[in-house]
């Protein structure tokens, strides 16, 4: 039989992070040693007081369906949140609780992109987005940036992008993969551009907001009053909470926005699991100094990680302001023979690693940057040690 699939999902390419942990996942089963540095899952567990929560929303009795767009005491959770963290006022017709930040993102999409539409993805961009955006028939426009400016958009970069076309801009920040911070006044010149466009509408994705190393403070598009109507801040308990496998996410947004996610979500996967909305209640509503424990960790495996990269002759690094991920510029080895092996790009350079040190790693090819891989640092100290002695070692120049 010849292949019944649509167009649609034999366009769509695999997620590269998942696609290394699977294969990461292959090798181990053969026998193999392999350090997994590919995917962005803090190694911490869930801390006590959240998993508690849980433990008294099953003894509880939650076990029914829960409202599509979420528990109303959830909502308000969240919009404590908001006004605690981010100074942003949303109220409950504004929110949408989802599986994960990642299905919000989808949403978003699907609500408010027709076929044609360009959104700009400054580069690089989490490794989703261009397949999120093609999925509701958008059309992707990548601004490159360098590790020189700490992979950031100009303003200029921004307005040379804009076409009639353009309806969205997406970014996140701190971002994966590089973890860098735009700034307040970074932003503020990202709006001023836009100021000139209204049409467009902007998603900020936050889900790493609390893993800041303090350098900058963390801002959100919507606290400019001039861009709250017309912007999606996304966010969720995965990456700061280590509770990426509880799957929820949220979005505050403009209201018509929300109506809109919630109408396709209620014909897609109607609302998230009960159990884990009621913790995240908890999660929220408790100081976010309770998790300060583990962006103290992150810190010190940031600069044990630079130390340690920063020691092998083709990586060049900067030095990321939040989340949990190294983006080294590995272009040094490109065009040159490591033991036989003919490095083209980050592509090929993270698959030699990967067999020929044991390290899985993500090319900078699936967040837009060719130049670069990404390296998660949420792994225990050893590990890091071991892994980066391991890939300095087949990396000789």
């Amino acid at each position: 039989m010849s292949n019944q699939l649509s167009d649609r999902i034999n366009n769509v390419t695999p997620s590269a992070t998942l696609e290394m942990a699977a294969k990461a996942r292959e090798l181990r089963a053969e026998g193999k040693d392999i350090i997994g540095l590919s995917l962005g899952e803090p190694d911490f567990n869930t801390p006590d007081y959240i998993k508690d929560a849980a433990i008294q929303a099953v003894n509880d009795g939650y076990n029914s369906y829960t409202p599509v767009d979420g528990y109303m005491e959830l909502k308000d959770a969240i919009i404590t949140k908001f006004k605690r963290d981010n100074n942003l006022n949303y109220d409950r017709s504004q929110l949408v609780v989802s599986t994960g930040a990642k299905q919000a993102l989808y949403n978003v999409a699907q609500v408010c992109l027709n076929k044609g539409d360009e959104v700009i993805l400054p580069c690089p961009y989490w490794v989703s987005y261009s397949d999120i955006v093609k999925l509701a028939d958008g059309v992707p426009v990548e601004v490159p940036t360098s590790i020189e400016n700490d992979f950031k958009m100009t303003a200029e970069q921004l307005a040379a992008a804009i076409t009639p076309n353009t309806k969205m801009l997406w970014y996140s920040s701190p971002c994966n993969p590089s973890g860098s911070i735009y700034s307040k006044k970074e932003l503020r010149a990202l709006a001023d551009v836009l100021q000139k466009h209204p049409q467009i509408i902007v998603v900020s994705d936050e889900i790493y907001e609390h893993i800041n190393y303090g350098v900058t403070a963390h801002a959100s598009m919507a606290g400019f009053d001039d861009m709250y109507d017309r912007t999606v801040t996304v966010n969720g308990v995965a990456k700061a909470f280590a509770m990426t496998g509880w799957r929820i996410g949220y979005i505050g947004a403009p209201a018509y926005i929300a109506r809109a996610c919630n109408k396709l979500q209620g014909q897609v996967t109607s609302g998230a699991n009960c159990i884990a909305q009621r913790a995240v209640i908890t999660a929220l509503l408790e100081s976010p100094t309770r998790i300060k424990y583990m962006v103290d960790e992150f810190k010190e495996r940031r600069k044990l990680i630079l130390e340690l990269l920063n020691d092998i002759d083709g990586f060049k690094c900067n030095e990321p302001e939040g989340a949990f991920y190294v983006f080294p510029d590995v272009s040094a080895y490109f065009g040159k023979s490591l033991n036989g092996t003919l490095i083209n790009n980050a592509s090929d350079f993270a698959m030699y690693i990967l067999e020929n040190a044991n390290v899985a790693t993500v090319t900078g090819d699936a967040f837009g940057n060719p130049k670069c891989i990404r390296i998660s640092y949420a792994a225990s100290e050893d590990e890091i040690i071991e892994a980066i002695e391991r890939i300095k070692k087949v990396s000789i120049i």
